[in-house]
């Protein structure tokens, strides 16, 4: 059992740790980014809602991305532990969520927050493509595709997400410095944070994860 929440800027490699981790402990990796953006891709009421902060690099509202995280860690898959991503972003969000899980007589095993300097976050960030039919995700330089702007799973067309971009790019991670960077010194007061190295490989990034996590 795992009940961990991953945290770091945008283009901190969350994405791709949250893969290794749900793989190695067994465990749902729940993304409210993920869930937003099926919403968008949908056009439901809550996609709109999202979409409109999203697109300009701004945090949804916390009572919004609350309640559908807390909701979706009460289905049946989440009861032998869980991978937060994108949730909490704020130390008011961080409180509601110790508050459900008390209430679910629950708490967190670990805090990861993955560190990465922010001209290496602008360079993941712009150089990212991610493909309009199946989703998957490239950069231009660290994973780019086999045929340049085509996915090499479906074929289809590579595009680069709207905030993505180099101007809503550096909103994103001067929002994430504002308003998620104090959960860091909230999680300190618990204990339970650890910092990981996450501008070397994500070899050994999951590597630092797993010691510290065992």
């Amino acid at each position: 059992m795992l009940r961990t929440i991953l945290l770091g800027p945008p283009g901190a490699g969350k994405g791709t740790q949250a893969v290794r981790i749900v793989e190695k402990y067994n465990i749902p990796h729940i993304s409210t980014g993920d869930i937003f953006r099926e919403n968008i891709k949908n056009g439901t009421e809550l996609g709109k809602r999202a979409k409109a902060y999203m697109d300009k690099g701004e945090l949804v509202p916390d009572d919004l991305v609350i309640e559908i995280a807390t909701t979706r860690l009460l289905e049946d898959d989440c009861k032998d532990g869980f991978l937060l991503d994108g949730f909490p972003r704020t130390v008011y969000q961080a409180e509601k969520l110790d508050e459900f899980l008390k209430a679910h007589d629950s708490k967190l095993d670990i805090v990861i927050d993955l560190e990465v300097g922010e001209e290496e976050l602008m360079r993941r960030i712009t150089g990212r493509r991610v493909c309009k039919n199946c989703g998957a995700t490239y950069h231009v330089v660290n994973f780019p595709p086999a045929v340049e702007g085509k996915c090499d799973k479906c074929g289809g067309e590579l595009i680069q997400r709207d905030d993505d971009n180099e101007e809503t790019a550096k909103n994103r991670i001067s929002v994430y410095k504002d308003q998620t960077e104090p959960l860091i010194g909230y999680y300190e007061k618990s204990g339970n944070i650890v910092h990981v190295d996450g501008s070397i490989s994500p070899e050994n990034t999951f590597d630092q994860i797993v010691k510290a996590v065992d």
